[in-house]
C-alpha cells in the first residue's frame, strides 16, 4: 500500500473519531479540518470534503448540508463502529487497541 493511501486510511478513522467526540455527532469541514491539523494531518480544506463525501459513500457518515463553504456531517452507526473498532471498513485504518 502506498504512502498516501496510508494517510487517506489515518485521516478517515481521525475523522471520524473526532465526530464521535462531538456533540450530536455532528461537526462541519471546517472543524473537522481544523481538528486533523491539530492531530498533525495537514490536509487541505477540498481533501476534507472529498474524504468526507468518501465516508458518506460508505455508509459511515450522512452529509446534512452542503453549501459551497462548507459541509455538515453526522456519524453514522457504522462510522461509529470503525472509529471505536467494532468493524472493518476497507480504506479505513483500524484504530489501535
Amino acid at each position: 500500500m502506498s504512502f498516501e493511501n496510508q494517510l487517506k486510511e489515518e485521516m478517515r478513522l481521525v475523522l471520524l473519531r473526532l465526530l464521535n467526540e462531538l456533540p450530536s455527532y455532528r461537526g462541519n469541514s471546517s472543524t473537522l479540518h481544523n481538528g486533523l491539523n491539530h492531530w498533525g494531518l495537514s490536509f487541505s480544506r477540498d481533501q476534507v470534503k472529498t474524504e468526507l463525501y468518501w465516508l458518506k459513500d460508505q455508509g459511515c457518515i450522512e452529509v446534512e448540508l452542503d453549501t459551497p463553504d462548507v459541509v455538515v456531517v453526522k456519524l453514522a452507526t457504522r462510522g461509529q463502529d470503525a472509529a471505536e473498532g467494532r468493524t472493518k471498513v476497507p480504506g479505513i485504518k483500524r484504530p489501535s487497541a
